[in-house]
């Protein structure tokens, strides 16, 4: 009787084991490259369109702003998908326009948890131009976490130096991967298939909730984004 009722606990924790493995499978919601449309864009002061850039099809985004936008006003919303929770991968370049500022560096990153009045988004980016200057303050501005509304870069770097921003070697012009895993309120940014992040935020400004992702650009900016995947934790409503 034992043996038998032994044998009958270790079906049964298989059988728990197997059911949980299912469901955590199936909360994995994951949306491919193939959403990122321009046509079916939301643009936002950008202008997109498809071309071939470095070697591959991708989306140019160009920022198509007046001087007066403000960093929360630049980007392209991607249709079909919501996250709260998850990861966010894609391939993404930044340069300036050639009649840009030379102090501008060629803003390039990703919006996610976007709010469905576009008002609310938090953002990780890249300074592409910062990557291989030669002041080395410089480069530790390479990468940069903003939250809108009432957490731009300005305020993150003028009240809390260094905690929001990182070096990580970059290119401008040149294809960089990267991967955003968000969970509560914490993100983490990895560059270039780096098994550590580049930089980790631990609290994000904004309440966590799912929301809308975007291709998001800063001003004077040319940037080309392609293979955007999300994987969604499955618990988005």
């Amino acid at each position: 009787m034992r043996m038998l009722t032994n044998g009958l606990i270790v079906i049964c924790a298989l059988s728990l084991i197997a059911a949980t493995s299912t469901r955590n499978s199936a909360s994995q919601v994951k949306t491919g490259a193939t959403s990122l449309d321009p046509d079916k864009l939301e643009l936002r002061n950008v202008k997109a369109e498809r071309v071939n850039y470095e070697g591959r099809s991708a989306v140019l985004i160009k920022d198509d702003s007046k001087d007066t936008t403000d960093d929360a006003n630049r980007f392209a919303v991607v249709p079909g998908i919501a996250i709260r929770d998850g990861t966010i991968e894609a391939d993404i370049s930044g340069n300036t326009a050639p009649d840009a500022p030379p102090e501008w560096r060629g803003f390039v990153g990703i919006a996610f948890r976007v709010s469905p009045d576009r008002a609310r988004f938090e953002c990780l980016y890249l300074r592409p131009k910062n990557g291989r200057s030669g002041d080395q303050l410089q480069r530790n501005h390479s990468t940069q976490y903003t939250s809108m509304p009432g957490f731009p870069w300005s305020k993150l770097r003028a009240e809390n130096p260094g905690k929001y921003e990182s070096y990580v070697d970059l290119v401008a012009g040149k294809w960089t991967h990267i991967k955003i895993h968000v969970a509560g309120s914490r993100a983490e940014l990895y560059v270039n298939d780096s098994d550590q992040p580049t930089l980790i935020v631990n609290d994000l400004k904004q309440v966590s909730a799912s929301g809308a992702v975007a291709l998001w650009v800063g001003p004077g900016t040319i940037a080309h984004f392609s293979d955007l995947t999300v994987t969604s934790a499955g618990h988005e409503e």
